[in-house]
């Protein structure tokens, strides 16, 4: 798997020396010392996330994250200062940046939000692209939402993270405990009474589809079954 690429931008040669060579044995990190450089290749490459010192020649930091949102509003930022004043911190994440760090800041620390902003973006990324196709319907997780030519059916958020762990098994046979965990954390009487409703709701909506049905396996859970038509 290819490593993330991050844009680091730090006009302070021995910090940014020293804070890409952590960086470099997890990511691609492509250092610019200047925040005019910095943006102009942010512009021409592709990155995943963008590391940005405030206080930076030519351009900086905030300037930056202001141009950068403009053309892309999900890219993750973080942005490194010096700058300990409540009002600076508040600017940034106005403008739009994920976190604030400020100097002299813990490089575990740093690779470790980098970690977690990176994750989510995949997410998010993963979530907005994946749509199913479930009989006649088309099924957008995201929008808890289940469309045909003759109806749109929005489910409730636990009844469609039910249906995306049963399309994500299918023709599996899920084991009642699993969904229970999987959706509520844990197993108890009152779950397993809700899960049943929610068995029954899907099983309604999908009555008319002959090629798909959420089988009952005795004594172990239940399997959404999707035949080819």
């Amino acid at each position: 798997m290819s490593k993330k690429r991050i844009l680091y931008v730090e006009d302070d040669e021995t910090l940014a020396f020293l804070t890409a060579d952590n960086l470099e044995q997890h990511f691609e990190v492509v250092h610019c010392a200047n925040g005019k450089a910095g943006f102009e290749l942010f512009c021409q490459e592709t990155f995943d996330l963008c590391v940005l010192d405030i206080m930076l020649p030519d351009m900086d930091g905030f300037e930056i994250a202001t141009e950068i949102r403009k053309r892309n509003e999900e890219i993750p930022i973080i942005f490194l200062s010096a700058k300990t004043l409540k009002e600076d911190r508040i600017k940034g994440l106005k403008l739009g940046a994920d976190d604030y760090l400020v100097k002299p800041y813990s490089i575990e620390e740093l690779i470790l939000k980098i970690e977690i902003f990176l994750n989510r973006s995949q997410k998010n990324i993963e979530k907005t692209q994946k749509s199913y196709t479930i009989g006649s319907f088309a099924f957008e997780p995201e929008n808890y939402q289940l469309t045909n030519s003759k109806e749109q059916i929005t489910l409730t958020e636990r009844e469609s993270a039910l249906l995306l762990l049963f399309i994500e098994n299918t023709n599996t046979v899920l084991k009642r405990e699993k969904i229970l965990t999987s959706l509520w954390g844990n197993d108890d009487y009152f779950s397993g009474r809700s899960l049943d409703v929610f068995i029954s709701r899907l099983r309604k909506i999908f009555k008319e589809e002959t090629h798909v049905r959420i089988e009952n396996i005795p004594r172990v859970g239940f399997k959404l079954v999707i035949e080819n038509s």
